[in-house]
Parts: structure tokens; C-alpha cells; sequence
């Protein structure tokens, strides 16, 4: 196969996997932050302490996150049925993207706010701050730079999630090197994939470590 005929392919193939890992990223930030910051919260020590809560939450984000992707994506099949009204395709995709995404980046997140100090958290409070007000203003910024350097590594996933998605329709990169690299021995292409894979993994960790820094600075 010639550059001329793979390169379409590759563009399409990268566009694909940008949209997956986009959407993706967006929904497990929504879901995943929120239950984070309550992981964090209802521990021992957090700002509402609900050890009951903490256990159930706990549990489901221990499951979540023990399920091979390539099983979970199997299994939530009627789930992604159900929400995009298809089983295969990029939108599919993002089903089993997000709910494996989840509780991956709920724990990054958790930790993150751990390593908040305490001292600030009791000054917001001495200063009459309530619970929500000291989440949004002292626990989320103040965890920031690791807030960042989690999400960094939660891309970073997505876009080996969104590879072994291909396996089952997905379309992405991971598609492109099933159905040409692998069922049509087009082992250049397969290189090719793989290098596209890889650049676009450093350009994501790059980025999120530059920013990261950053803040850290600040």
C-alpha cells in the first residue's frame, strides 16, 4: 500500500480516535470529578465524613476499575444500545469509553485533593466557608496542578481504550490496524498506525505535564 492510499485512511483513522477520546474525556470529567471529590469527602478527615457512603462509592469505583476494558466494553453492550442506538461506530464507542474512564479518574482525583493541606481547608472554614464554597474555592484550585496531571494520564488511557475499541467496530486508529494491518497483512500500515499511536500519546503527555507545571509555578 502506497502513501497516497494510506494516508486518507490515516487521517480519517486519527480523526476518529480525536472524536472518541474528546467526547470521552469531556463525560468521564463530568462524572468522574464529582465522585472524586465525594471518595475524597466522605472519608475520614473529609470535609463530610460518611464512612457508609464512602464504602458503597468505594466499592463501585473498585469494580469499575478491576474490569478489563476489552470485557467492559463487551458487557455494556446493551447499555450503549440503549444510549446511541448502535453497538459499533465512534459514538458507540464512547459508551464503554467513559464508564471505564470513570472510576479511573475519580481515584487520580481523590488523590489529589488529599494532598491538599488541611491548615487551608480549616482557614476557609474558621472564615465561616461552607462545604460547597470550600470545595469550589479552596479544595479544586488549590489541587489543580494534580487535577491536570490526572486527567493527563486519563487521556493517556482513553487513547489506548479508544486502540482496543477498533476491536469491536469502534472505528479509530485501533480499527484501522485490525482490518488493514492485521486482516489484510498491510504490516506498513500496522507500523504506521502504531507510530501515529505513539506520537499522539507524547504530544497528550507533553502537553498536560507543560501545564501542569505551570501551575504548580503559579
Amino acid at each position: 500500500m502506497t502513501w497516497s492510499e494510506m494516508s486518507p485512511l490515516l487521517w480519517e483513522a486519527t480523526g476518529q480516535t480525536a472524536v472518541m477520546v474528546g467526547w470521552s474525556t469531556l463525560f468521564t470529567v463530568l462524572f468522574g470529578l464529582p465522585l472524586g471529590v465525594c471518595l475524597a469527602g466522605t472519608d475520614r478527615g473529609g470535609l463530610f465524613p460518611t464512612p457508609a457512603v464512602r464504602r458503597v462509592l468505594g466499592l463501585v469505583v473498585n469494580v469499575g476499575r478491576s474490569l478489563p476494558f476489552i470485557v467492559l466494553m463487551i458487557a455494556v453492550i446493551p447499555v450503549t444500545r440503549v444510549l446511541t442506538g448502535t453497538t459499533i461506530g465512534t459514538a458507540a464507542a464512547v459508551v464503554p469509553l467513559t464508564i471505564g474512564a470513570v472510576p479511573f479518574f475519580a481515584r487520580l482525583v481523590e488523590t489529589a485533593l488529599r494532598e491538599v493541606g488541611r491548615d487551608v481547608v480549616q482557614a476557609a472554614e474558621a472564615m465561616g466557608a461552607g462545604r460547597a464554597r470550600v470545595v469550589a474555592r479552596v479544595l479544586l484550585p488549590e489541587a489543580l496542578p494534580g487535577l491536570v496531571a490526572g486527567l493527563t494520564v486519563t487521556v493517556v488511557t482513553l487513547i489506548s481504550y479508544s486502540a482496543m475499541a477498533g476491536v469491536i467496530g469502534g472505528g479509530g486508529l485501533g480499527d484501522l490496524a485490525v482490518r488493514y494491518g492485521y486482516q489484510r497483512f498491510e504490516t506498513t500500515l500496522m507500523v504506521v498506525t502504531v507510530v501515529v499511536l505513539v506520537v499522539v500519546v507524547q504530544l497528550a503527555q507533553t502537553l498536560g505535564d507543560a501545564v501542569a507545571r505551570r501551575l504548580s509555578h503559579r
